[in-house]
């Protein structure tokens, strides 16, 4: 899979690039013990630090940057990002826009009036062939302060153009500043072919495999990890 991302060619010195989502894990999960003392256990216990699903979905696929710092007082927003004239007169130059409340109200994620955020995209995302583009909120990072709304694009055929990303703010209380790099779209390519779901009772071979494999889950820590995850690719 090659991902192809395009920029207004005065910008291309000047924004950060998207990464890869394994390059940006938050220093609290870096600082986290990987065992802690457990009460309830009378032992220590694994922390999601040692959990490979937890960590392979933070790392998976690639990570939108927020191209300048941007300050926030009193729930308002202000930046200082000059930037050259642009090759294209019509290209954003501003790092945010924003949508009014009417345009999701009666949705849970509503802010009682509040407008939403776009962050909003300098970079073209090029697919390859049948493959769309899923943005979500960078997987379990609850500590920003913001969160992004799932979508998908065709992004193998809507490619001459940045993509949006629409995003509420949750914490009304903030002063300070989100700083460039921050991350603020988590996205993969998926397949557009629907799946075929298939529901059937399991087969002896089945319950004998759920049997054997319960056993050893319960019996030693880390058979997933040893027997069954993948090693993800750099």
């Amino acid at each position: 899979m090659q991902i192809t991302f395009r920029c207004d060619p005065a910008l291309i010195d000047l924004l950060p690039r998207p990464v890869p989502a394994k390059a940006m894990m938050p220093d609290w999960l870096k600082r986290m013990a990987p065992r802690v003392p457990s009460p309830l256990h009378q032992r220590a216990i694994r922390t999601v630090k040692q959990c490979p699903p937890f960590i392979d979905a933070m790392t998976h696929g690639f990570m939108i940057l927020l191209p300048c710092d941007l300050r926030v007082h009193d729930e308002q927003f202000s930046w200082d990002w000059p930037l050259p004239p642009l090759t294209l007169p019509d290209h954003p130059r501003a790092p945010l826009s924003f949508h009014v409340p009417q345009q999701f109200a009666g949705a849970p994620f509503a802010r009682e009036g509040r407008a939403a955020l776009k962050f909003n995209g300098f970079w073209t995302i090029e697919l390859e062939p049948g493959w769309s583009l899923m943005a979500v909120h960078p997987m379990n990072r609850d500590d920003l302060p913001f969160r992004l709304l799932s979508g998908i694009v065709d992004a193998d055929r809507f490619v001459d153009i940045g993509i949006n990303f629409p995003a509420v703010w949750i914490e009304p209380g903030f002063d300070g500043v989100l700083p460039r790099g921050t991350p603020i779209a988590q996205c993969f390519p998926v397949p557009r072919e629907a799946p075929a779901l298939v529901c059937e009772p399991m087969s002896e071979a089945h319950l004998r495999r759920y049997d054997e494999l319960g056993r050893k889950v319960l019996a030693e820590p880390g058979v997933y990890r040893r027997n069954f995850r993948s090693k993800r690719l750099p």
